[in-house]
């Protein structure tokens, strides 16, 4: 068995859409980034290639390459779980963790849990999300951005 650690931050902006686990989230601002910018499924990622030993998101999908501008995190996340299935590995468990004082994300939690396990391959139920604030203190607290922390358990098949 492996245990990865991923994490990832994006700056709120206005005219962008919010994107969080591969859920459009209504809100007034979105993340920036090359890609939809979706720092949930961005953790996720960097924590499974860190368990497979396989570089960074930043090494495999740069941003000074136009192939990636705005693409869809889930479709990253596939590439990355092809690389896995390459390696040899299959995924055990996810938990991630949300840092945003806004939007409520509550509600989107469910939808976010189920996209992320279709695109990893496992149940559900294999798969947590939280999302917490951070009491108005620090870049996600008032407002900026937007971080997420991820670990996983990565298995040899």
């Amino acid at each position: 068995m492996r245990i990865g650690h991923g994490y990832d931050v994006h700056r709120l902006t206005e005219g962008r859409r919010l994107v969080l686990g591969g859920v459009e989230i209504p809100f007034e601002k979105g993340l920036l980034g090359h890609s939809d910018a979706d720092v949930l499924v961005h953790a996720v990622m960097d924590a499974l290639l860190g368990a497979a030993g396989l570089g960074d998101i930043g090494g495999l999908f740069p941003d000074t390459d136009l192939a990636f501008a705005g693409i869809s995190s889930l479709t990253l996340l596939d590439q990355v779980m092809d690389r896995l299935g390459a390696a040899g590995f299959r995924v055990g468990n996810v938990d991630a963790t949300l840092l945003a004082q806004r939007p409520k994300l509550a509600p989107h939690i469910p939808q976010m849990r189920a996209k992320l396990a279709a695109h990893l391959g496992v149940d559900p139920a294999r798969v947590n999300v939280k999302a917490t604030t951070e009491e108005g203190l620090g870049f996600t607290g008032t407002g900026e951005g937007i971080a997420a922390h991820s670990v996983c358990l990565l298995e040899e098949v």
